[in-house]
Parts: C-alpha cells; sequence; structure tokens
C-alpha cells in the first residue's frame, strides 16, 4: 500500500515544532529542542511518540500552529528500560498548558503508574495558555479535568529537570518529582517575573525569582544543578540507575568494582585527634561505599547533614550523615526537612538507609524555633519510625540527646554499631557538667565532673546493655554493612518496603 500523503505531511509538519527561525535561536543560545533532549536522554532509536498529531482543540486559529501541541510525549527506554517522558517545546507557544497537551501528560502519567515506568519531565514552560484559560468555560476545560494530576502515591519514580523558564505545570510537577535537576540558568516560579510586576507591582529579576541558586540553598527544591542540558540529562538517566522501575521491585544491582573494600580498610585515619574537630563526612561514606557509586543530593541545603545513594556490594543504599564540617554536625531545621525527604523517598522505593552518626544535636537558638525547629523534628523521628525498609546505624563519634534517636538510635534501626571513639549522651560532657553542679561551683570540680561524664558517654556502656549490637574497627565498617544487608535482604523481598510514606508530602 502506497504511503498516504496527508498522513506523511502532518507528521512533517509536526515534527518541524516551531519551525526552523526558532530552533536556529535556540541552537545558537546553546539550548537543545524538545526533541534533540529526548534524543539525548534516551537509548538510540527507542522513542514512541504518543500525540505526534495532537493540536490546539480551543482556538480554531491555532490549530495548523500548534504542532505536537507544544508538549512531546511518549514512551523509551534508558539503558535498556522502558520509561514515560513528557519533553516541552518551548517553540510551540512557550509550551503553554492547554486542554489538549494537558490529556498527552495525564495519558503518560497514567501508563506509568500502572504499567510500572520511571517519569521523565523535560521541563521549559510558560504557564497556562492564553486565552484557552481565560473565563469560566476556559477553566472548567482545563483545571480539574484531571482529578489526579498532581496526587502520587510514589508508585514509580518520577524525575524533572528545570531547563529554562519554569511556570506553572512545570514548577509544580517538579515540587512533586523524587529528583529535579535544574540547569544554571533557568527559573522555576509560580508566575513569570513580569505577572510578579503586574500583579504584585514587584520588579524581580529572574534569578532573584527562582535562580538555581535560589532552589538549590533555600528552598532545597532542586537536589543538583548543572551548567547545560547535555549535563542535565546525564544526572538524570545516573538518578535512574540506583532506582527500581516501579516500587513493586528492588532497585537494580550494579557490578562491584575491583578494590572496593580497599579504601575502607583506612577509614579511621579520618578521624581528628581532638574530638571537636571538624571533617568531612562526605568523603569518610566515601570510602565505605563501592568506589564512584556516591552520588549526593541537596549539597548546598542543609547543609550540616548530607544525604547520598550509593552502594554497598553493587546495592543501592541511602546514605543519611551528620557532616561536622558545618555547625559541628548539629542538625538544623533544613537538614531535617531534608532528610525526612530522603527517607520518604528511599522507603518507597526499597532502599535500604545507612546512618553515619556524628551530631551534638539540634541547632538552637531564636533562629531555629522561629523556623518551626520542634516541628521539623518531630516531622523527620514519624518518618524515621514509620520506614520500613532496613536501617542501619553507625555511630562514628558523638550522639547526643534527641538526635540520637532521629539518627537511627536504640530501636529506630534494625542493627546499631559504633566505633570505639563513640561518645553517647544526652549532651556534651561541657555543658553537662555545668548544669548537674551547683551555682558556684570551682573550675576545678567542673573540670572532675566533666571528666566523670566523659567517661559515662564512653561507648562500653551502651555496648554493654545491648543498646549498641556491635563495636567494631574503623576498618571493619564496610563488611559489617554488607554482612547486615544480607542479613536484612538487600534485593529480596524480604527488604521491600510497607509503603507507609507512599504518600508523604515532597516538600515540608
Amino acid at each position: 500500500m502506497n504511503p498516504n500523503p496527508e498522513l506523511a505531511r502532518r507528521r512533517e509538519q509536526a515534527l518541524a515544532m516551531g519551525g526552523p527561525e526558532k530552533l536556529s535561536r535556540r541552537r545558537a543560545q546553546g539550548l537543545l529542542d524538545a526533541r534533540a533532549r529526548i534524543d539525548a536522554l534516551i537509548d538510540p532509536g527507542s522513542f514512541s511518540e504518543s500525540g505526534l498529531l495532537a493540536r490546539s482543540s480551543v482556538e480554531p486559529a491555532d490549530r495548523d500552529r500548534t504542532p505536537a501541541d507544544g508538549k512531546v510525549s511518549g514512551y523509551a527506554r534508558i539503558d535498556g528500560r522502558p520509561v514515560a517522558l513528557v519533553s516541552n517545546d518551548f517553540t510551540v507557544k512557550g509550551a503553554s498548558s492547554s486542554l489538549t497537551n494537558m490529556r498527552k501528560i495525564a495519558h503518560v502519567k497514567r501508563t506509568a503508574t500502572q504499567r510500572g515506568l520511571p517519569l521523565v519531565l523535560l521541563g521549559e514552560s510558560s504557564g497556562a495558555r492564553m486565552p484557552d484559560n481565560m473565563g469560566s468555560d476556559g477553566m472548567g476545560a482545563l483545571l480539574g479535568n484531571d482529578p489526579h494530576q498532581y496526587v502520587r502515591h510514589r508508585e514509580t519514580p518520577w524525575v524533572s529537570a528545570l531547563l529554562g523558564d519554569c511556570f506553572g505545570s512545570s514548577a509544580f510537577y517538579a515540587c512533586i518529582s523524587d529528583h529535579v535537576v535544574m540547569r544554571k540558568g533557568a527559573c522555576m516560579a509560580i508566575g513569570s517575573p513580569r505577572l510578579v510586576e503586574l500583579a504584585m507591582g514587584e520588579k524581580v529579576d529572574r534569578e532573584t525569582l527562582g535562580g538555581h541558586q535560589h532552589h538549590a540553598s533555600v528552598t532545597g527544591a532542586v537536589d543538583v544543578v548543572v551548567d547545560d542540558d547535555l549535563a542535565a540529562l546525564a544526572e538524570i538517566r545516573r538518578f535512574l540507575s540506583y532506582l527500581p522501575s516501579s516500587a513493586s521491585e528492588p532497585p537494580p544491582r550494579a557490578e562491584v568494582p575491583e578494590g572496593a573494600d580497599e579504601a575502607a580498610s583506612t577509614v579511621g585515619d579520618m578521624l581528628p585527634a581532638s574530638r571537636t574537630r571538624g571533617y568531612d563526612m562526605r568523603r569518610l561514606a566515601r570510602r565505605l561505599l563501592d568506589p564512584g557509586s556516591a552520588y549526593e543530593l541537596k549539597p548546598e541545603f542543609g547543609k550540616t547533614a548530607t544525604t547520598m545513594l550509593g552502594r554497598l556490594d553493587g546495592h543501592t543504599v541511602g546514605v543519611i550523615g551528620n557532616n561536622p564540617m558545618f555547625k559541628a554536625g548539629a542538625l538544623d531545621p533544613a537538614a531535617c526537612a531534608k532528610i525526612t525527604r530522603f527517607l520518604a523517598m528511599c522507603d518507597s522505593f526499597n532502599i535500604p538507609i545507612v546512618n553515619l552518626v556524628d551530631t551534638p544535636g539540634f541547632v538552637i537558638g531564636t533562629a531555629a524555633e522561629r523556623q518551626n525547629a520542634p516541628t521539623r523534628i518531630m516531622t523527620y523521628m514519624t518518618a524515621l519510625q514509620m520506614t520500613t525498609v532496613p536501617k542501619l546505624t553507625v555511630i562514628v563519634r558523638k550522639s547526643y540527646g534527641q538526635a540520637y534517636l532521629n539518627m537511627g538510635g536504640g530501636r529506630n534501626s534494625d542493627e546499631v554499631a559504633a566505633w570505639p571513639s563513640a561518645e553517647v549522651s544526652f549532651m556534651d560532657p561541657r555543658f553537662g557538667a555545668r548544669i548537674v553542679s551547683p551555682a558556684g561551683a570551682s573550675e576545678e570540680t567542673l573540670a572532675e565532673v566533666e571528666e566523670q561524664l566523659g567517661r559515662d558517654s564512653e561507648v562500653w556502656g551502651i555496648a554493654g546493655m545491648f543498646a549498641v549490637q556491635y563495636v567494631l574497627e574503623p576498618g571493619e565498617t564496610r563488611q559489617w554493612l554488607v554482612d547486615m544487608l544480607r542479613v536484612h535482604g538487600a534485593s529480596t523481598p524480604r527488604a521491600m518496603s510497607r509503603r507507609q510514606l507512599a504518600a508523604w508530602p515532597f516538600n515540608f
């Protein structure tokens, strides 16, 4: 049968996107177009497009000017695994949201959820399309048409990339994704600077309103910041390599590099001789993990804690560590929020947790209270206790007060180990001595009390009452973690989550 010329014409028109002039301008700016982004992300030749011939269905004049209606959607493979994806085409009406293209998104989103596919959202959009959405009939046709548009139970991983102006749905989908990558120069906000000025009388530039520094360090909405589109797409592929395709599966296991145990044998050398000196917990974690597998998330937000994905003996794990390089490792409200979000993701996708503990407690004072520290602490504590994947804790140095529980102490972990350098108490002996001693006590008396409290804080007492199950030489830690993952069934049905955090909010 001869090819249908009308079908060929319509396909050609859709693939031309916003036309050669707009595409040329993007190339001159170093930006990939929506289809080039897909090609750079997926396994070659694996894209099956859904809705190629879709177009605007509201304004008759737009029907021949809206190829694919500004959003390219469909299915593909990444590293051999099927995914669903949507790539916004800014050359077609700024990839603005319309009745047709929101149907396209709803369709692939529904398929991803039902069939167990990760969903990738390549964001760049100007918001709602005008005049489609103006008036009560416009609102009735678009908003609320999909009652589950922003509902997630973390059935499959969602990844969003912020690759330009991301207003409206691009911003909203990013905020409920499991992983968000942002290109420098992009902007994520509810509305554009122009709309802000019109509605609020406030003049603001894109960077201040919703640039990468704002979201990486202030809001914590972004996990990774990159320089260009290709780097963003590489981050998506890397993140997905740690995750299962759906919550009903264990994470994929990777090959273990040769010599994986070598760096871990010297991990104890990283502790300073002085108990009050800082060190970088991220470097310590990297020595314990399979070489090259550490993948830190939100490094500029809540810096007193580190959250990273990594692998132990090829198995994906989620690492939560206090970082004494910042505020001595004391947990502030931002760190609590960051850890809580990380726990919800790991528990939803069957990723065991490894806690590396060295914290003097929580940041206190008026600034912390104004950031609602008690609520952040208890939200984190609740999420931890609802987490049902295997939880392993290593007390490296300090573990004081309520933070002892938040960082997996007691029965908040399946197994707890400690190094001989561990100190566990209600508070630092320096402060404790001044609290328990009578007013006016001499410096000599205070020094004696502090010394006694320090001895009482040593690991031997808590190990003797079996509140710590193992005391390890630092060089034994990696093998212990690997052994305990085997005991608790990493990548087997024994380690599957009961998914009590599946509908937990995304940013708090």
